[in-house]
């Protein structure tokens, strides 16, 4: 979610900036981002984690060929199959499976602190794929950022005498890592493939998987399942693996990356607010504390990468 090209054949030509547009375009984007958390705990109320992640993307895998066929974007390599498939395998399956799975035993509250991180994995594994070497204050503050998230974590067992992750954390760290690592490989896919066509590659990529091991995990009592479960995995499918692309893209081409890319600051505060209006978990000073420091050390870390 870095990258600003976007090369559908019907619209070849970049458009002009327009920094206002790219702000709201972006604003929008991380919106509809900041829902896909809560909205996963919801269709869990009704829906097994395998069948709502898999479905998710199977379902957006048919719409993404739709959109593929009108477009027309750039075909990919050959040898950019193995990107492609590390991006499938993180982005499209790990982070949503992983996620739903870690959110059995933790509000989602919990989980979004976590998923600030996400900006900072990106980060360490661009700097691992691209082979460059962030300076020092990059590494101090993504260090930072990552103790605070263990502390948060560690603190309901540190209290207790022991120093045990819980295994719904131990699932969201492993989410932010395969996540981290599909986004540094869409952002080195997306600057010759484009931004939103990547996740569509790579979602019908992974479609001759997902769709056959959706159908068999299908829910067997799927009359008995509430609609808000239905319409929970409708909002992950349209909105979170498709429409959300759309519009951050869109607006990192209109505003530039430096600029929209900020947004993604907002983020865990928009999932906190949709938390707390849709499920109406809590949202307590230590929360609000933790996001604070991680938000702090994302931005930090990504002057620091600008400069260096």
């Amino acid at each position: 979610m870095t990258d600003t090209t976007v090369v559908p054949t019907a619209l070849t030509t970049a458009p002009a900036r327009q920094p206002a547009a790219g702000l709201i375009y972006g604003l929008i984007g991380v919106i509809i981002f900041s829902g896909s958390l809560p909205v996963t705990k919801i269709g869990l109320m009704g829906l097994d984690a395998n069948f709502l992640s898999l479905a998710r993307a199977a379902l957006a895998g048919i719409i993404a060929v739709g959109l593929l066929a009108l477009l027309r974007p750039r075909r990919p390599r050959v040898r950019d199959l193995p990107g492609l498939t590390v991006v499938a395998g993180g982005a499209v399956v790990g982070f949503p499976l992983l996620s739903a799975l870690a959110l059995h035993w933790m509000p989602s509250t919990h989980a979004i602190v976590f998923s600030g991180l996400l900006p900072i994995s990106t980060a360490v594994f661009g700097a691992l794929r691209g082979g460059d070497r962030p300076r020092a204050p990059f590494w101090l503050y993504s260090c930072a950022g990552a103790s605070a998230i263990a502390a948060y974590a560690l603190a309901p067992a540190l209290s207790q005498g022991g120093v045990r992750l819980a295994p719904g954390d131990g699932l969201m760290i492993l989410a932010v890592a395969v996540c981290g690592l599909a986004y540094a490989e869409g952002t080195r896919l997306s600057r010759h493939l484009g931004g939103w066509p990547v996740i569509c590659w790579a979602l019908v990529l992974s479609l001759p998987v997902t769709a056959p091991l959706a159908w068999t995990t299908f829910p067997v009592n799927w009359q008995a399942v509430p609609p808000s479960a239905w319409a929970a995995l409708g909002y992950v499918t349209l909105f979170s693996m498709l429409i959300g692309f759309l519009f951050w893209y869109h607006g990192l081409s209109l505003g530039g990356t430096a600029a929209v890319g900020q947004l993604q600051l907002l983020q865990p505060f928009c999932s906190f607010g949709l938390a707390a209006l849709l499920l109406g978990e809590p949202v307590g000073l230590a929360l609000l504390g933790t996001a604070l420091v991680v938000v702090l050390c994302v931005a930090g870390a990504r002057r620091a990468v600008r400069r260096g």
